[in-house]
């Protein structure tokens, strides 16, 4: 099997891009002002994803993350246990990975 070139994107995850996927979750319903941001990215610390949470300005909260779907799912569970009171609706989508985020942080 041939090496692939280093990437500091998917070295932090370990495995090729291929693999990984993105998600853009929107949560609304109180949401911002409940330390939301800051969870997302306590939990994330645990988990093998990059990607961002932000708040928008409709009052919404935007979270993009990278990595294996079962570690998104696991992140995505962990939220929904900590902060599924405030949460009113959830909005996903799927593609593919694009490696653009060598961490997760709070935009």
């Amino acid at each position: 099997m041939p090496l692939q070139p280093y990437n500091p994107a998917t070295a932090r995850i370990g495995m090729s891009p291929k693999n990984n996927v993105r998600r853009e979750v929107y949560f609304s319903g109180q949401v911002q002002g409940v330390g939301f941001r800051y969870t997302v990215m306590r939990l994330a610390a645990n988990r093998e994803v990059t990607g961002f949470v932000r708040n928008l300005p409709d009052g919404r909260v935007q979270m993009i993350a990278e990595g294996a779907s079962g570690e998104i799912d696991r992140l995505l569970d962990g939220i929904r246990d900590a902060m599924g009171g405030y949460v009113q609706d959830e909005e996903t989508t799927e593609a593919s990975a694009t490696g653009e985020f060598l961490t997760f942080g709070v935009r």
